[in-house]
């Protein structure tokens, strides 16, 4: 017999009126399995049912009973906030309900909800509110813990202890597992997600002695998780202890936590803690002074610098094409080339293309001389020893300004490449006074603006209050040109100070100047100043996004992502997206989409799917900002997904709309090989051939030849990261593509993308501080990351001659003529007899090969099987010696042999793929891997490693300071393009690279003067 299905709960719901208690029980646990069915129904008596479960007569049961079924109803209706509070009074019957079959949606919306609440009614708490947390809600809230607890599901756990501000959750879980990958996750938590500065700081002091002493045997893997943590904190107090305790049993990894301070610390920060340092006794003392010096972080830059000279790997024939293709009088392809080549050989301090081409740099006048000088601060970043020597020819002289017409410039811009040279590192040394007294002293706006930007980049972050003072008084000139210089260095010295009277006066300027160049310099100025300070800066947000001035608003833009930058905060993506459609300025609604990026870096894969949509939008500007999203954000990852909006984009009608995709193409595409990714010949097939074409607008020529700089930078041995290598924020990357962004009105602005120039490196010390000579192995075939072939000259174009027809009878008649010749001779065996053709109306004069057809050197001819040459097995891994480049991507697959005698303190990569044997296949699936992996997360380590010599009695051998051997570079005309470093014949060889004040260093190139025309 077929059971009938219910139609209705007419039946069911009268029960509920009969008078009789047992009735409407029965009813009450009838209705609940209707409610999926009869909701609509069963809501026309929910005051009948939510009485029923407020009337004392009933009993417990039936009571829960009743609340049970009004939650259920409440949730079909949608109104979740009543469901949840009827599901706290269902008490047993909401337990048994959550294990019946068939209710499980609305068990985990109820439970979500109610997570949601007392998340809420938590954070109130906390910040001072009197709302008491139901005692029902905190048994659910516990009961989930317990659950996840002892099911093993930690990290869930720990993400709604960290929520709700219940920081005893955390220490009961590290309690029960000693994890220290679970402190690892909760610090990452914390940092990468949307929590307030107060709330993130207090967990960070919670997690810092939960942590273990680490030791040099273990090979602690959370060094780098307790590096970040103690940056974040910027408190010098709590560093000092750590580092006093490693000395002396553990000083390699005491010098090692230095190294890795430098890498993400401010300025400010390291120079506390090395004033914090204890002088030591007899035993420690050259310990703790070793550890000064590294804290300085000029240590770290000089290690940086000689493994760009010795390992520049720069194309001088790709610069050399550029450069014959962009007509020079044309100040943008001036501009475009200069900018090609400082990125290109940044840090590298090879000056051979400036050498080579002095009749074109006399081509250069006003800002394209200013840009051009500008450059030498781009190549030679770094080599502060000697920066006032290298840029001296150019420098404004002791007398006063020069007074030839032009000098102006080329002083100006060797001021701002004082300051790239000495970037983060100028604060408080001799340069930064220099500079102060050079912008005071000039009179013209043109030094003033180089000396005020290089001040700033100088000073970055070194909140100095006279160098601010300083650039006031220029800022108050009222200069258009000096003005604008003056408000972004403003802004860079005082960064992240989030000082309220420096940004009220910077504020108040801008609206009372009418010159936009000053008021875009203050508007950049006060993002800098509220960098990283995420609620402190709401409220000079909101003002300035409100202001009728759309160059305020562009700076309240900025502001918004710098500030919370790097941590992929919603209500700021929001924000942003909604100003990025909805703004009536062009210029603020491309600064909101480009600034996507600095909220999103540390997630550069979610950004392909969230500027997918605007990428295809009707406003070019739209579209250019979202170019320039994809290419900051995924800087370095080589990212498909992002690649294959930006090709189309490419083709794009508007010219500036192609100009930004150049260059995210070159940002994305840098360190990346022809085995990792499938675009990267074909991207400089592209740039090349948009840069010759003399029909393509300029400034997608100008892209390209920028993209070309940015995909070989620094000589190939950089990547281009927002982040460091512990994972933290880079300040001086964030603000140097920040700076780099404001292109668009201001071209000698470009060359501040060189400070996020990332050397990829391992660098291994000794306890000495040297660099001893050893290998480790890279478990992945040689060619995934391997330097880009050299790029092979053009070719002349040949035409080949036509082949001649001739006619069949008149190719017959000369056949029996050849036959009749040869018989009247008595034809000789040697003599050659024409061969019977198929088909005999054309023939191929004079051996010509139509060039249509294919050679014995291409594809398609036909060569027999066993004169085929059989392709070489390649490798499964490869050794690399100390000092040579190893990309991010790469980490992942290196590893020190046991048997070495060097090992490292400390993991070289948070995230290694085993090597694995067995072909091909099982290491390309671990290359994907390891791809996703570098294109979600920075991999973290590399740099530079404090190594432990297993063999401390054997002599050791080290790597000196000889120049790299200049490898030519034939051109077509059989010339040779040298490729070595600026001036090798005067650099002193047999130097070991030690990091001793008294050693010597390498001297500096010989100085040249540019022949302008001036």
């Amino acid at each position: 017999m077929v059971v009938r299905s219910q139609s209705s709960a007419t039946g069911v719901l009268a029960l509920l009126q009969e008078p009789d208690i047992v009735f409407k029980q029965h009813a009450l646990k009838a209705l609940i399995p209707l409610v999926p069915q009869f909701w609509a129904e069963i809501s026309e008596h929910i005051a009948l049912i939510e009485s029923l479960y407020e009337s004392d007569d009933f009993p417990k049961e039936a009571r829960h009973s009743a609340a049970l079924l009004a939650s259920k109803v409440y949730y079909f209706l949608g109104e979740y906030d009543e469901a949840l509070s009827f599901a706290l009074g269902a008490g047993s019957a909401f337990q048994a309900e959550a294990r019946a079959h068939g209710s499980g949606e609305y068990v985990e919306t109820v439970i979500s909800n109610a997570i949601d609440r007392y998340v809420t009614l938590r954070t109130e708490e906390s910040s001072g509110s009197s709302s008491k947390i139901d005692d029902r809600l905190q048994a659910i809230i516990e009961s989930i813990f317990d659950r996840c607890i002892e099911e093993g599901e930690y990290r869930q756990a720990i993400g709604i202890a960290l929520e709700s501000h219940r920081l005893d959750i955390l220490d009961r879980i590290y309690g029960l597992t000693h994890d220290i990958s679970l402190l690892s996750y909760t610090m990452e938590a914390v940092l990468d997600t949307g929590f307030s500065l107060s709330y993130r700081d207090q967990v960070l002091s919670f997690l810092l002695p939960l942590f273990p002493p680490p030791t040099s045997l273990s090979k602690s893997p959370h060094i780098h998780a307790l590096a970040r943590l103690l940056v974040t904190l910027n408190k010098p107090s709590l560093v000092v202890p750590l580092l006093t305790s490693l000395i002396p049993k553990e000083r390699l990894l005491a010098y090692q936590f230095a190294f890795d301070l430098v890498e993400g610390g401010a300025r400010d920060f390291l120079q506390g803690v090395k004033a914090e340092l204890p002088e030591g006794k007899e035993g420690t003392q050259e310990i703790y002074e070793k550890l000064r010096k590294i804290l300085d972080g000029q240590e770290s830059i000089k290690l940086y610098l000689e493994f760009l000279k010795r390992n520049n790997k720069a194309d001088m024939l790709i610069l050399k094409n550029t450069k014959d293709v962009l007509e020079a009088r044309t100040s943008i392809y001036h501009t475009a080339v200069t900018l090609q080549n400082a990125f290109m050989h940044a840090g590298t301090t090879s000056d051979v293309f400036l050498r080579d081409n002095l009749p074109w740099l006399g081509l250069a006048s006003n800002w394209a001389k200013f840009s051009t000088t500008a450059a030498l601060g781009v190549i030679h970043k770094g080599y502060f020893q000697e920066g006032m020597n290298i840029l001296g020819p150019y420098l404004p002289q002791p007398g006063g300004e020069s007074q030839i017409p032009g000098a102006a410039y080329s002083e100006g811009g060797a001021l701002y490449a004082l300051g790239l040279i000495n970037a983060g590192c100028g604060s408080g040394q001799p340069v930064e006074t220099y500079l102060r007294d050079t912008m005071k002293a000039a009179q013209g706006e043109v030094v003033q603006h180089g000396a005020a930007l290089g001040l700033g980049i100088a000073g970055m972050g070194g909140r100095s209050s006279d160098s601010y003072d300083d650039l006031k008084e220029t800022l108050f000139t009222d200069s258009a040109v000096a003005g604008e210089a003056a408000g972004y260095a403003m802004g860079l010295v005082m960064l992240g100070s989030a000082d309220p009277t420096c940004a009220d006066e910077m504020l108040t300027y801008a609206k009372e100047t009418h010159h936009e160049k000053i008021i875009r310099g203050l508007a950049m100025g006060l993002a800098f100043i509220f960098y990283g300070r995420q609620e402190d800066a709401d409220s000079t947000i909101v003002s300035l996004l409100a202001e009728k001035d759309p160059i305020l608003r562009y700076g309240g833009v900025y502001t918004l992502a710098l500030a919370y930058a790097g941590t992929s905060n919603n209500d700021a993506v929001r924000q942003l997206l909604h100003i990025a459609v909805s703004d009536t300025s062009d210029d603020v609604r491309r600064a909101a989409v480009t600034s996507l990026a600095f909220l999103l870096f540390k997630n550069p894969g979610q950004v392909p799917r969230v500027v997918q949509l605007l990428s295809e939008s009707y406003n070019p500007h739209v579209r250019c900002g979202a170019t320039l999203a994809l290419g900051i954000a995924c800087a370095g990852t080589g990212l498909q997904d992002a690649v294959e909006i930006l090709e189309p984009m490419t083709k794009d009608g508007v010219d500036f709309v192609r100009q930004g995709a150049f260059i995210a193409l070159g940002m994305i595409l840098v360190q990346q090989s022809e085995a990792s990714s499938p675009s990267m010949s074909s991207t400089r097939a592209l740039y090349t051939k948009v840069v010759s074409d003399k029909h393509e607008d300029p400034m997608a020529r100008f892209g390209a030849a920028i993209g070309q700089g940015l995909i070989d930078a620094g000589g190939r041995n950089v990547t281009i990261s927002l982040q460091n290598r512990a994972g933290s924020k880079n300040m001086n990357a964030i603000i140097g593509m920040a700076m780099f962004c404001q292109f668009w009105y201001w071209y000698p602005l470009a060359h501040c993308a060189c400070l996020a120039f990332e050397p990829t490196a391992i660098i291994g010390l000794n306890e000495d501080l040297k660099v001893p000579k050893f290998e480790f192995v890279s478990n992945a075939r040689p060619s995934l990351f391997a330097y880009p072939p050299p790029a092979t000259p053009p070719k002349r174009e040949t035409f080949a001659k036509a082949a001649t027809a001739v006619l069949s009878t008149t190719a017959k008649v000369k056949a029996r003529e050849k036959k009749k010749a040869a018989v009247d001779v008595d034809a000789m065996d040697t003599d050659e007899k024409p061969e019977p053709k198929k088909d005999g109306d054309v023939e191929m004069k004079g051996g010509e090969v139509p060039s249509d057809k294919p050679t014995d050197g291409s594809p398609s001819a036909k060569i027999p099987e066993d004169t085929k040459p059989k392709r070489k097995s390649e490798p499964s891994s490869e050794n690399a010696a100390n000092f040579t480049r190893v990309t991010p991507m790469q980490l992942a697959y290196i590893s020190f042999p046991p048997e070495g005698r060097y090992q490292p303190v400390r993991p070289v990569s948070l995230n290694t793929v085993p090597p694995k044997s067995g072909g091909k296949g099982s290491l390309s699936s671990g290359v994907r891997k390891a791809s996703s992996v570098a294109s979600e997360r920075y991999a973290g380590g590399g740099g530079i490693l404090m190594l432990v010599d297993e063999r401390p009695d054997e002599e050791a051998e080290f790597i000196t300071f000889e120049p790299p051997a200049v490898v030519p570079v034939t051109t077509e005309s059989g010339q040779a393009l040298p490729n070595g470093n600026a001036n090798p014949a005067t650099t002193p060889t047999n130097i070991h690279i030690a990091l001793d004040e008294n050693s010597p260093d390498v001297d500096p190139p010989e100085s040249f003067e540019y022949p302008f025309d001036s």
